[in-house]
């Protein structure tokens, strides 16, 4: 592992992230649970991308493991992605966003939060990821673990690692499926930009 990983956990999350991904996720079963937090075996997703961005990500009982999700229809479209599951997240300067297409018309929808001293807080956040990108500290880290040590619905023999705490800063998420049981989204804005007033209004 050629990144630094020093002793309080650092490293570039990025590079952290796409090793968490095992090559045979793509081909491998679904990774799909119930009630233990993982995803769904019902949900599909809709084979858009939507993009997370945060100041700081603070967040206690953190796992993750590789996973694969599914497009709806008979002949819906796999993509391997990373999955990561907090138990308890307090995202400050909390930015989502989606960006729609229409002919000659470009809508972006765009969520904000957290942008005072209260952040937004979610509990057993799971996110079903592309990529992410900041500059993360773990406390506590475990990396190589089997991920059905940290998720039973797991697939056997595949990459796993989990930390205490972990805290992200500049976070830049890109992101196919999240869940919470709750989200406290304090100070909520949600706005839908249309045409020229969605330029430059994505996350990031």
């Amino acid at each position: 592992m050629q990144d630094r990983l020093e002793n309080q956990g650092r490293t570039r999350w990025w590079r952290f992230a796409a090793m968490a991904v095992p090559a045979t996720a793509a081909v491998g079963a679904i990774l799909f649970g119930m009630s233990t937090g993982a995803i769904a075996s019902d949900v599909t997703v809709s084979g858009q991308t939507f993009k997370i961005g945060a100041a700081r990500l603070e967040g206690d009982g953190f796992k993750q493991y590789g996973g694969v999700v599914r497009e709806k229809g008979e002949d819906g479209r796999t993509h391997p992605i990373a999955v990561a599951e907090i138990s308890s997240a307090e995202l400050y300067n909390l930015c989502q966003s989606i960006r729609s297409d229409l002919p000659g018309l470009p809508v972006v929808l765009t969520i904000n939060a957290g942008e005072g001293k209260e952040p937004a807080r979610a509990k057993d956040l799971l996110i079903a990821m592309d990529s992410l990108d900041g500059n993360a500290t773990f406390t506590n880290i475990k990396i190589g673990r089997d991920a059905t040590d940290l998720n039973a619905t797991a697939q056997k023999g595949s990459f796993g690692q989990n930390s205490d705490h972990v805290t992200i800063t500049n976070l830049q998420q890109v992101s196919r499926y999240t869940t919470a049981a709750t989200f406290n989204l304090v100070g909520l804005r949600l706005k839908v930009n249309v045409g020229d007033d969605a330029k430059g209004k994505e996350c990031f």
